[in-house]
C-alpha cells in the first residue's frame, strides 16, 4: 500500500485526477494571459468600487468632472481615458500632443493639467486617503518617444493597482470605506 494514496484508491487513479486538475489549472491561466484585456475587464481587476460621471467642486472655484473615479487598495485613483489609434507623440512639458495614424493627424491638450486639478478636487474632500490618477491610452496608442508620467496602458494600469494579497488589500478597502463614502455622496447629491 502507498503512503501518499488514500485507502482504497488506487494511485493511478489519484495521479489521474492530479493530472486533470493541472491541465484545467493551465489552461485557465494560458486563456486569461491570451485574453484581450479591455477598460472595463481591468477596472473589474483593480476597483472594489467605482463612480462614473462625478461631478464635485473644483478646488478654486466652479465644478470638475470626473469620469472614473475607482476605489483601489492603494487608494483612489481617477482615471481618464483617451481612446486613439497611432503613434502619439507628447511629454510632461508640451501643451499640445500629437497623433499620427496611416491616415491622419491630429493635435489635443496636454490631458495631465486637467488631471492634476481633478486630483486637487478629490484631495479636498478626502485628505486622509492617496489619490492619484492616471491617463489610460488603450491598446491602438504608441508613444515611440517616451511616455509621459501620468500615462498609462491597461496592462501597467493593472500591474500598478491590481492587488494579489487580498487579505491585506481587505483591510485598507475598510480603512478607505469612510472616506469612499464622503465621495459618494457628493455622487449622489
Amino acid at each position: 500500500m502507498n503512503a501518499f494514496a488514500p485507502a482504497g484508491i488506487p494511485l493511478p487513479v489519484i495521479l489521474g485526477a492530479l493530472a486533470v486538475v493541472a491541465l484545467a489549472a493551465l489552461l485557465i491561466l494560458r486563456r486569461r494571459r491570451g485574453r484581450k484585456r479591455t477598460l472595463e475587464s481591468v477596472l473589474e481587476d483593480i476597483a472594489y468600487e467605482r463612480i462614473e460621471g462625478l461631478v464635485i467642486p473644483k478646488a478654486d472655484e466652479g465644478e470638475i468632472q470626473i469620469d472614473n473615479l475607482v476605489l483601489t487598495a492603494q487608494g483612489l485613483l481617477i482615471i481618464d481615458v483617451k481612446n486613439v489609434a497611432g503613434n502619439v507623440f507628447g511629454s510632461d512639458k508640451m501643451d499640445q500632443w500629437t497623433v499620427i495614424s496611416d491616415d491622419k493627424r491630429f493635435t489635443f491638450p496636454n490631458p495631465q493639467p486637467a488631471l492634476y486639478d481633478r486630483i486637487a478636487a478629490v484631495r479636498q474632500i478626502v485628505r486622509q486617503v492617496p489619490v492619484s490618477g492616471k491617463v489610460v491610452f488603450l491598446d491602438g496608442a504608441k508613444f515611440t518617444k517616451g511616455v509621459p508620467g501620468m500615462v498609462s496602458s491597461l496592462k501597467e494600469l493593472e500591474d500598478e493597482f491590481g492587488d494579489w494579497d487580498k487579505e491585506a488589500a481587505k483591510i485598507k478597502i475598510e480603512a478607505f470605506m469612510p472616506h469612499w463614502e464622503q465621495i459618494r455622496a457628493r455622487a449622489d447629491a
